[in-house]
């Protein structure tokens, strides 16, 4: 990449802390950008997990970097850690993006405001729109705060019954409580309950799939059984892009339904962070023509 043969005494860090990294495609996606635009800043992947991230944090501190990433195991531990939250942030838990702010560190989440801008870009406004979302995770939470903040009519979440549904419950409290002046209605089911899950796909404009049913190592499954559930005019999501085609966006395309991956996502959450730390927009059409050709 060019823009590594620029580095000089001028040159802003911004970087990535998680824990397992070395697939990540953030650094070539942001360094790339970078090249495109000139933008003399260099985007690295640092191996850091939970035990390592007070000090991490410290250090990205007293070495004043542009920003930074943060992904699992780290996106609610780092909370602690830093100055103020952005709405985003504060109200899903989590945090995928830290801005420098004149030294304060300020926590975003881009990967709710990934997924409605990726819809945006597929002509379609959530506001006032009913959506079923299945999950309760490190991806489905973002979706359903966001949405939520966008002006989503109700949304019905549907989660497994097990360890982790608390938090599926969590996300309907505080979308019908702290966030009750968006008079979004907000409901909470378990996954298992089919009859339920029919009737509220049944009665939505959008049904998504924030969990990571569909990629490996559950690649070849969906989160839909019964694919009499889909119809024509329903609006159907998934967070996975690889593969391009899960079975859901095969089920969904078989009953002509719109079919939206979760590529789409992956890239505008990225190119949000990085309209965040330069206040310039990341060329998504050049990004996605270098890493993600078919």
């Amino acid at each position: 990449m060019e823009n590594l043969g620029r580095i000089n005494g001028k040159t802003e860090l911004v970087g990535l802390l998680a824990t397992p990294i070395g697939h990540s495609l953030s650094p070539a996606m942001h360094n790339l950008a970078f090249d495109k635009l000139g933008l003399n800043c260099a985007y690295l992947a640092f191996e850091v997990g939970n035990e390592q991230l007070e000090d991490a944090v410290k250090g990205m501190r007293a070495l004043n970097v542009k920003g930074f990433n943060v992904s699992m195991p780290n996106k609610m531990k780092i909370l602690p850690y830093l100055d103020e939250l952005a709405d985003s942030a504060k109200f899903s838990g989590a945090v995928n993006t830290v801005v420098n702010v004149d030294g304060k560190f300020v926590g975003h989440s881009t990967d709710g405001m990934g997924y409605t801008r990726n819809l945006k870009e597929h002509g379609i406004d959530i506001k006032g729109k009913k959506m079923t979302l299945i999950g309760s995770g490190g991806a489905a939470t973002p979706i359903a705060i966001q949405s939520a903040l966008e002006g989503v009519a109700e949304i019905s979440i549907f989660a497994r019954d097990d360890a982790f549904f608390p938090q599926a419950v969590e996300n309907v409290r505080i979308i019908n409580e702290d966030m009750k002046h968006l008079n979004v209605k907000a409901n909470v089911y378990p996954l298992e309950n089919v009859g339920q899950l029919k009737a509220e796909i049944a009665t939505s404009d959008i049904l998504a799939n924030g969990t990571g049913v569909g990629m490996k190592p559950l690649e070849g499954l969906s989160v839909i059984q019964d694919e009499s559930m889909l119809r024509p005019d329903l609006i159907v999501t998934d967070v996975v892009y690889i593969p391009r085609k899960s079975k859901l966006m095969e089920q969904a395309e078989a009953a002509g339904a719109t079919a939206i991956n979760g590529l789409g996502m992956m890239l505008w959450q990225g190119a949000l962070a990085f309209e965040l730390w330069t206040g310039q927009q990341m060329p998504v059409d050049y990004i996605k023509e270098q890493l993600f050709a078919e």
